[in-house]
């Protein structure tokens, strides 16, 4: 309860410059809970890609196209779906293009906003700090040799540097985290499609 209360008297003493820092950080929970969900959602996973892969390479179709009709995520469904598909490395190679750049535009959708809470967290810190400064030092002109009053001002003004630079971090955390997640799904996908098409140019050929 303590704690509750010393955070309270600390954001009323931030100034002003702490409200937006705190709709910055609710914004960074917000999206790496959505983003952690959907992630777990339409992610293969790089054992599905794996054994997929190791399938197509074997020129086992039938168990390839088994696999991804019975595995989750976007790659298994795009997978799927292209078994599905009459033509040749072309027409397959023109369906899973355009697939897999709708599903990479959805897997980068939100993480510019971490960025740009990134960048403008401390911004917003360094701004209330600096208003919080101006104020502390105009007590030069009120109250003439008061030290003790002008240091604790510049005190409560850091606390909005230090806030800035919390809400920062937290989200530089969960875009690393969310950019190296999408990465290795972007891997696991490319590997399946490079797998399937080389094996659709090896049975062209037979």
């Amino acid at each position: 309860m303590q704690a509750i209360t010393d955070l309270i008297m600390y954001f009323q003493k931030g100034g002003l410059v702490m409200w937006p820092l705190l709709a910055c950080s609710i914004t960074v929970i917000a999206i790496a809970i959505e983003r952690f969900i959907y992630y777990k959602s339409v992610d293969s996973g790089a054992a599905f890609a794996s054994r997929y892969c190791a399938a197509v390479r074997s020129g086992d179709f039938a168990v390839a196209t088994e696999l991804a009709r019975k595995g989750s995520g976007q790659c298994a469904q795009m997978l799927a779906d292209v078994a599905a598909i009459a033509g040749g490395k072309a027409e397959k190679s023109a369906f899973l293009e355009s697939r897999a750049g709708i599903f990479m535009a959805t897997l980068r959708d939100k993480l510019d906003y971490l960025g740009i809470i990134v960048t403008m967290s401390p911004l917003l810190g360094l701004l209330g700090t600096i208003v919080g400064m101006i104020g502390a030092f105009s007590i030069f002109n009120v109250e003439a040799g008061a030290p003790m009053a002008i240091t604790g001002g510049i005190g409560e003004a850091l606390i909005a540097t230090a806030t800035g630079l919390c809400v920062a971090i937290l989200s530089l955390c969960a875009h690393s985290y969310f950019a190296h997640r999408m990465d290795n799904m972007i891997t696991d996908m490319e590997q399946c499609f490079s797998a399937l098409l080389e094996a659709e140019t090896r049975r062209a050929r037979s």
